[in-house]
């Protein structure tokens, strides 16, 4: 923005010297007509001494003319290389925006798929427990059986037993 506004204030200032020079321009060239057509000595010596000062003045403005034209140039050059500059930037921009939105897209479908794993982990976690649950009542009801099962085969010898001791008797 700064360079566009020094490139204004550059051709700003250069209108006024080219105006200068252009009416410096067309008075040299009258005073060259002048001088060509009037065949008087002294007034052609005037007009030629007129006509050196008018190129005096008109070198320093025309010089400055041609500085303010490189530095337009050179202002101008800048602003494209910026300006070139800025859409890469924004390419950069857009390309970063982009992979911004998919690493989010991705990131959202992570934290689903964690948010479902951690909701069937409860699930099996609970299962688990009612499971453990289970096996140690089965297990409480297997010593249960083993116990009332060694009764039984105690009761089961004894009667034995005492049949036999009836048998015998």
């Amino acid at each position: 923005m700064a360079g566009l506004n020094s490139l204004e204030a550059v051709k700003r200032r250069s209108r006024p010297c080219s105006s200068r020079r252009t009416r410096a321009e067309d008075r040299w060239q009258g005073l060259q007509r002048e001088l060509d057509g009037e065949a008087s000595g002294a007034k052609a010596e005037g007009d030629v001494e007129e006509l050196d000062r008018a190129q005096e003045r008109l070198a320093t403005p025309l010089q400055k003319l041609e500085e303010a034209e490189k530095a337009a140039d050179e202002s101008e050059r800048g602003m494209k290389v910026i300006e070139n500059r800025a859409m890469k930037d924004e390419e950069k921009m857009e390309i970063q925006e982009m992979q911004l939105k998919e690493a989010k897209h991705i990131a959202e479908e992570a934290d689903r798929k964690y948010e479902e794993v951690a909701r069937k982990l409860v699930i099996l976690e609970g299962e688990l427990e009612r499971a453990e649950e289970r096996a140690e009542v089965s297990e409480l009801k297997c010593g249960n059986l083993e116990e009332e099962l060694k009764n039984v085969t105690n009761n089961l010898k004894s009667l034995e037993a005492a049949s036999e001791k009836q048998g015998i008797s």
